[in-house]
């Protein structure tokens, strides 16, 4: 089997200055946050849902995920505190979409890649 790792060490100084900095420009601990919200099966389902409809209400969600809809709007209500879901309520029905086109995005990125066929582990 082969070595997954050098046989040399070779550090391209240039380009380990340029990513460095520009990684010193992120906030990599708040995408980790996004990424650790989005690894519960239950979140990725809700978030796959909510980005293939605009909005969706608790009750539509928890039929959805065939769970109550106090664990729906558990699930619901961690994706709003990280701030990939927005909710608003109508009459006596609160509704949530995704909080904008980069959330629908990176969740409809995940499923297609996915789709074809990477395999995990």
């Amino acid at each position: 089997m082969a070595k997954e790792i050098c046989d040399v060490v070779c550090i391209d100084e240039e380009k380990v200055e340029r990513v460095q900095h520009q990684l010193a420009e992120q906030n990599p601990l708040e995408v980790a946050k996004i990424f650790k919200a989005l690894s519960d099966d239950t979140r990725i389902k809700i978030a796959y849902a909510l980005s293939l409809e605009d909005k969706l209400c608790v009750c539509d969600v928890a039929n959805i995920i065939g769970s109550s809809t106090a664990t729906a709007s558990y699930h619901l209500r961690l994706l709003k505190n990280m701030g990939l879901a927005k909710y608003s309520k109508e009459g006596k029905l609160v509704y949530y979409s995704l909080d904008d086109a980069h959330v629908k995005h990176l969740v409809q990125v995940a499923f297609t890649h996915q789709k074809e066929g990477v395999s995990i582990g």
